[in-house]
């Protein structure tokens, strides 16, 4: 028996891998949950963002997200691609954005009211006002960046640059361990993919410290899990009466009295602008008015954040 053992050991073909300890390149459960939950509603935002500007629908998809070398990330990407190189507020590092040319130039057709046929040439890069017009676009979308971290850290972002060649841009030291968040971006019938690079010293250092604040017992925390789950869940299924509507109008009481079938009550809402959703008398959203089969619908084309 022992025998056969050592046998079954010397033959296993599983070549070792090396692991630096000084270097761990892997996400504990409870980070990667954090950070996919805040990388998740960054590609809501992004979407929602992109469908309102664009005037198309957009969807980004967040897929994954790992803990590389900066070396091994930029060794990954395509050459050319669109790096978008960012500052980040808290502490001046460089983030980037990184997606195809050819993605900028659809959103740049759909600006101009094209049908987003875009420009696929090779070699092809964004003019210095093509760049102006995607740099707005990018500072609206990643502005939602504060929003979507709120649970992490204090994370905001100024957009600064684009370069072409992954090789040329040093955004940080080449053996620096970076978080990389891979995303699907489809603007109407095109998709691509995108990913989004930051160092990894900001958000994980938060998250740490984080786990360092919570004193709890852990059956005071399971007790605390259970009883926040039991209200999310509670709080979901509480019906609400949403209204899709036009901007109200003002008339006096006299105009109400004598209304009478076939009048005609001129409202004050342009027909280029979208319809509010309601929720309790608080505007949630914009809406574009259409149709959902038989039924009349609406697609929601913007959402208003409340402050909490």
């Amino acid at each position: 028996m022992t025998t056969h053992q050592g046998t079954s050991r010397r033959t296993r073909s599983t070549e070792p891998e090396p692991y630096d300890f000084r270097r761990p390149l892997t996400l504990s459960r409870e980070h990667a949950r954090h950070l996919e939950m805040a990388f998740q509603r960054v590609a809501r935002q992004f979407g929602t963002q992109l469908t309102a500007r664009l005037r198309v629908v957009s969807q980004v998809t967040f897929d994954d997200i790992t803990l590389r070398t900066y070396d091994e990330y930029v060794g990954g990407l395509p050459t050319p691609t669109a790096m978008v190189l960012c500052t980040i507020d808290q502490n001046k590092q460089t983030a980037v954005l990184q997606m195809p040319v050819g993605a900028m130039l659809v959103w740049i057709d759909y600006l101009f009211g094209g049908d987003g046929r875009g420009d696929d040439r090779e070699g092809r890069e964004l003019t210095e006002i093509e760049w102006t017009l995607v740099k707005d676009l990018l500072a609206h979308a990643l502005g939602d960046l504060e929003y979507a971290f709120a649970g992490v850290t204090a994370f905001a972002l100024s957009v600064r640059g684009v370069q072409y060649n992954p090789q040329f841009v040093q955004a940080v030291a080449a053996q620096e361990t970076v978080l990389v968040a891979t995303f699907s971006l489809r603007v109407g019938e095109r998709e691509e993919a995108m990913s989004f690079m930051v160092p990894s010293d900001l958000l994980l250092g938060a998250l740490r410290a984080n786990e360092g604040a919570n004193t709890r017992s852990e059956e005071e925390q399971r007790v605390a899990a259970l009883a926040h789950s039991d209200l999310e869940r509670s709080v979901q299924d509480v019906p609400v009466d949403v209204a899709v509507r036009f901007a109200p109008v003002v008339v006096h009481p006299r105009d109400v009295v004598h209304l009478a079938v076939g009048d005609v009550l001129p409202l004050s809402h342009p027909s280029t602008e979208p319809l509010d959703v309601v929720v309790d008398g608080v505007v949630l959203a914009r809406a574009a008015a259409g149709s959902h089969g038989s039924r009349l619908a609406c697609q929601v084309v913007t959402v208003e954040e409340i402050p909490a």
